[in-house]
């Protein structure tokens, strides 16, 4: 039995090898500010890509995804917005993804590109 934060950790470690071992830039994990935090900042090709983990032991209480409601999204959104002024990144390519880790006896992995 994993406490959440444990299991956060462990998810954020799966999907940075699965994003690696798709060939993306791993930039910075666990970016924050005031606005909130982004789990993974990761390049694919030319665009960026600010991911959100979201990991569970089973199903319980709905897909992962289901988590990232509309605050979550507003927060995640204002914290992409940051990221991208600070770094002067007005002009680049990005997407916003989900990677949902769900850990079992054997871990999977679903990637849902461009969710907003």
């Amino acid at each position: 039995m994993y406490l959440k934060h444990e299991l956060g950790i462990l998810g954020e470690q799966i999907a940075t090898n699965y994003l690696k071992s798709q060939n993306y830039e791993i930039l910075n994990r666990n970016f924050s500010c005031k606005q909130g935090e982004i789990d993974i900042i990761a390049k694919d090709n030319k665009e960026y890509v600010f991911v959100e983990v979201k990991t569970r032991t089973n199903s319980d209480y709905g897909e992962p995804v289901d988590s990232v409601n509309k605050i979550k999204q507003k927060h995640l959104k204002k914290t992409i917005e940051y990221y991208i002024y600070i770094n002067k990144l007005e002009e680049e390519a990005i997407r916003m993804d989900i990677i949902e880790i769900y850990i079992a006896d054997k871990n999977y992995v679903y990637h849902i590109k461009n969710v907003f």
